[in-house]
């Protein structure tokens, strides 16, 4: 299982076990926030993970707001926050585990065999009450060696291939970003013709928590082997990723660049509207 509870954590950490704590503690329009929240508090023993200088590459071109680092940079990075092959790892972030199935999604890519999401993130282990710790900590340095692609990835290219053979590009993106009917982020509004929308939002309690899992296959029933997930830079997308490995739903792919890799291209077609 790809998600853990605060009281389950909380159990294993008391018991001993070894476990490496990613805090990916991340805020799009807010630059900074994330860390300066885990200086304030986080679980104790966890080291901070940065989603832009970390869990992405620079952004100076095609590949969408978030592109992905190369393996190299992604190893270094990882190592560096203490992650070993031997050791599990449980990744989040402040609720919603948005950036921690980024964390989640790039760590199973590359071949780490046990990573698991903190269900209801931060916020969850403190309303149970679990001990926190203030200040940075440093982690002993991690050996994990990233390896080969392990999970399916596809590019505009292949996305249109996709739609043209029948296949499912599901847009998780909130429906007024998928209509077009604003676009706070990107420069253009809309959507990939053909997509449809599956706002991640629906996926997570107001607790900020997964569905329980008979909800979760119902809410991604439309999803299957061969589809596809876009979002607006291949981050939220990635979190959906990891609500359908907890539903049981393999072989989606991840479109890394989504939307604002699409609209990178002037003469890829826009669709507007539901």
């Amino acid at each position: 299982m790809s998600r853990v509870s605060a009281a389950a954590l909380r159990d294993r950490l008391d018991r001993g076990e070894r476990v490496t704590l990613l805090d990916v503690r991340y805020y799009l329009t807010e630059p900074g926030r994330g860390e300066r929240e885990y200086v304030e508090g986080h679980i104790p023993g966890a080291a901070f993970v940065d989603l832009d200088a970390d869990l992405a590459a620079p952004h100076t071109g095609p590949g969408g707001r978030h592109p992905l680092p190369d393996s190299a940079a992604f190893g270094e990075a990882m190592r560096r926050a203490g992650v070993s092959a031997s050791a599990p790892v449980v990744v989040y972030d402040q609720r919603t585990s948005l950036s921690a199935g980024r964390a989640w999604w790039m760590l199973v890519n590359a071949g780490h065999p046990r990573v698991e999401v903190l269900d209801g993130g931060y916020a969850g282990w403190v309303a149970e009450g679990a001990a926190v710790s203030a200040g940075r900590e440093i982690a002993e340095p991690g050996d994990f060696e990233p390896g080969p692609d392990r999970l399916p990835r596809v590019d505009a290219d292949q996305v249109a291939d996709l739609l043209a053979a029948g296949h499912r590009v599901a847009d998780v993106r909130a429906p007024e970003r998928f209509r077009g009917d604003v676009e706070p982020i990107d420069p253009v509004g809309g959507h990939i013709p053909g997509a449809v929308n599956l706002p991640a939002a629906g996926l997570f309690t107001p607790e900020g928590t997964l569905l329980p899992v008979d909800e979760l296959r119902s809410r991604l029933a439309p999803l299957g082997p061969g589809d596809a997930v876009s979002c607006g830079s291949g981050v939220t997308a990635a979190q959906v990723l990891w609500a359908l490995d907890v539903a049981g739903v393999p072989g989606v792919a991840l479109y890394a660049g989504s939307w604002s890799d699409w609209i990178s291209d002037p003469s890829r077609p826009v669709a507007r509207g539901e």
